[in-house]
């Protein structure tokens, strides 16, 4: 009778395929595994910069914010100042009408008869006015100017001189009071840019003060952004005669086909002014915030305010020396220092610092 051959359940071959089957499963799982965690690392890296740039900006916005609290505070210390000094004059007044109350043994009588004769003379003087000769009155006749109602309002700013040199700031800025606005319109036609109303508004303000030049007065037009430009080019570092009505209407007419675009150079427009012989005895700046450049262009795409106040005062030092400076500012979103820095020029070379309202000229 034939043996009966005896059956194993864990052979050889099954023990084999079994090590197989668990070893591709390891295998699978080492694969998943490696992927995820490569994907995990890039998902990590990309939130590390996101992270270090939001960190970036913080930290830019605490520079703003510091510069701004700054210029806030000299403000307020400035006002300070001004109170204190109000004070002493009021003070200062009080004590000298007492000196003069207890000095003068003037009767009621007396004091009837001076009002009189300062009545005279007052209308002695206003009659006197009247009767000048045209030579000497402002250029009301010399360009027909016509706004919108009386605005001739500007306190403290005086057309004056024999030399008056007009410095227009053509940069991309005049384009718009906003950041936003003025990015969006220099992408705009040609045609669309030169009708800005701010553009417009510094385009009267130059006719303003053309029409209000001395008739005795020679005088000079620049516009300038990364270059300073005459307007009257065959005419560069000359002086133009204001009783020349030929000088009169290409000066206006080219400040109206003047588009604004690019940077701001303030070293450019005041280097202007040390070519002409005889120097200005009075600059008309018309300008909306600092420069964002010296006389080359910056290396980086972005101006910080510092850097801007850095250029500001470096430009400052070619301005020709004992001649005023009257600023006129058209101030615009984000450049917080601009105004005191212009309003410091002025003080210190004796000129005018004026921020018309949005209806002048």
């Amino acid at each position: 009778m034939a043996k009966r051959r005896e059956s194993h359940i864990f052979s050889l071959s099954f023990l084999d395929i079994m090590s197989c089957g668990f070893g591709a499963v390891i295998l699978l799982f080492v694969v998943i595994n490696n992927a995820s965690e490569k994907t995990n690392l890039d998902q990590n890296t990309e939130l590390r910069e996101e992270i270090k740039k939001i960190e970036k900006e913080i930290a830019e916005e605490k520079q703003n914010l510091n510069e701004i609290q700054e210029a806030i505070q000299e403000t307020n210390t400035q006002v300070l100042k001004t109170r204190g000094l109000t004070e002493q004059l009021r003070e200062a007044i009080a004590i000298t009408e007492e000196q003069m109350v207890s000095q003068s043994g003037s009767s009621q009588n007396d004091l009837e008869k001076l009002k009189e004769e300062l009545k005279q003379l007052e209308e002695e003087t206003a009659l006197l006015k009247t009767s000048q000769s045209d030579d000497i009155e402002g250029g009301e006749d010399l360009y027909s100017f016509i706004g919108e109602g009386d605005r001739q309002y500007l306190t403290g700013l005086k057309v004056g001189g024999k030399h008056i040199l007009i410095l227009l700031d053509a940069s991309a800025s005049m384009l718009d009071n906003t950041i936003v606005n003025i990015i969006r319109m220099r992408n705009l036609p040609k045609e669309v840019r030169l009708q800005s109303e701010k553009w417009r508004r510094a385009v009267r303000t130059i006719e303003w003060l053309i029409a209000n030049l001395p008739k005795q007065a020679n005088f000079h037009l620049y516009t300038f952004n990364q270059v300073a430009r005459a307007a009257i080019p065959e005419q560069d570092n000359k002086w133009l005669s204001v009783q020349d009505q030929n000088n009169i209407e290409k000066t206006i007419a080219h400040v109206n086909t003047i588009i604004p675009a690019g940077g701001t150079s303030l070293h450019r427009a005041l280097a202007k002014a040390n070519l002409f012989d005889p120097p200005p005895d009075n600059i008309f700046l018309i300008v909306d915030g600092l420069p964002t450049q010296g006389f080359n262009p910056p290396q980086s795409g972005v101006v910080s305010s510092q850097e801007r106040n850095e250029l500001f005062a470096d430009a400052i030092s070619q301005a020709p020396v004992n001649t005023p400076i009257n600023i006129i500012l058209f101030p615009m979103e984000g450049d917080p220092l601009a105004t005191a820095a212009y309003w410091r020029l002025a003080q210190i070379t004796t000129g005018s610092f004026l921020s018309p309202s949005e209806d002048w000229p």
